[in-house]
């Protein structure tokens, strides 16, 4: 659907269905989506996570993702009979309830739009109703736009590493560690861009860096172009000159006992293995020795 494109819905608590899509949800949030909620419930990023969503894996590599919980039999835990107790600050896909939308690359560019279509469900009669607006219309009333602009860097972040795919390989435990953070648990994010480890290696000046730390929103932009460094080896976060090297210097120690006690462990594994194969042949060996005595004697 192209954004000048009509069509007819219309929700409101008056119609017959009303709640019933939130009755039965299995909704994944975007990170834009975790801070609006946790700001509106007055949280912090990790007794959000805990107490309102579930994690669960996006991909067959493991990159995490994060739903909203639900009660035994599926229901959203914000909705009420009079209808969401978290309206003002509803994630974008219940904001665009009635249509769906897909992240698309533009080509020839670094950008990307977000297309739509109808997403109609068997039990919604806001389909029926008589209001006719255009894609655009109806994406302003509702405040998805300013979704669809601050979920854009995680959703070209998302669309990268689909389509790099096999090039990267799997992201390592650690980035993958880091991805979440970055992503949905804002308040340990900015611990570690605070700690000494992250400005060892990385270099922000003091306006960015006060921005960054004052502002979850700055934040969460920041989180993007990090993990493009992270997934992707993108300079899109300054370094720290010979940052690799001063860390290398500052762990040789440690790096090297690390390394030591992998090559003891390697040879101990193969002193074993070497006296375990060793035992096999003295038993082989014993038993067509005593094979070779029990024939003897079979034949006396």
């Amino acid at each position: 659907m192209e954004p000048e494109t009509e069509f007819k819905f219309r929700c409101h608590k008056d119609i017959s269905c009303f709640n019933a899509c939130c009755k039965r949800t299995d909704l994944t949030l975007t990170p834009y989506d975790i801070l609006r909620l946790r700001q509106h419930l007055e949280l912090s990023s990790e007794a959000f996570l805990k107490n309102h969503t579930v994690p669960f894996e996006m991909d067959a590599h493991g990159t995490p993702g994060i739903k909203m919980r639900t009660d035994n039999e599926g229901a959203c835990l914000f909705v009420r009979e009079e209808g969401c107790s978290v309206y003002e600050d509803r994630p974008s896909s219940c904001r665009l309830y009635g249509l769906g939308s897909l992240a698309k690359h533009d080509q020839g560019t670094s950008g990307e739009h977000f297309i739509h279509f109808k997403n109609k469900e068997a039990h919604c009669k806001g389909w029926d109703e008589d209001n006719t607006q255009t894609v655009k219309e109806f994406t302003a009333a509702q405040g998805v736009d300013v979704y669809e602009e601050y979920n854009k860097d995680w959703m070209r972040l998302m669309l990268k590493k689909k389509s790099a795919g096999p090039s990267i390989g799997k992201p390592s435990e650690l980035s993958l560690q880091l991805f979440f953070m970055a992503s949905y648990d804002l308040d340990r994010f900015k611990r570690f861009i605070q700690s000494p480890s992250f400005s060892k290696i990385f270099t922000l000046d003091k306006a960015e860096f006060d921005k960054i730390c004052s502002d979850d929103l700055e934040l969460l932009k920041f989180g993007g172009r990090f993990m493009l460094h992270v997934l992707f080896g993108e300079q899109s976060v300054p370094v720290v000159e010979n940052a690799a090297e001063k860390r290398y210097e500052e762990r040789k120690d440690i790096i090297d006992m690390r390394y030591k006690a992998e090559v003891e462990a390697h040879n101990i594994k193969a002193e074993e293995l070497k006296k375990e194969a060793l035992r096999v042949d003295d038993d082989r060996q014993d038993d067509g020795h005593d094979a070779d005595s029990c024939h003897d004697k079979s034949c006396k």
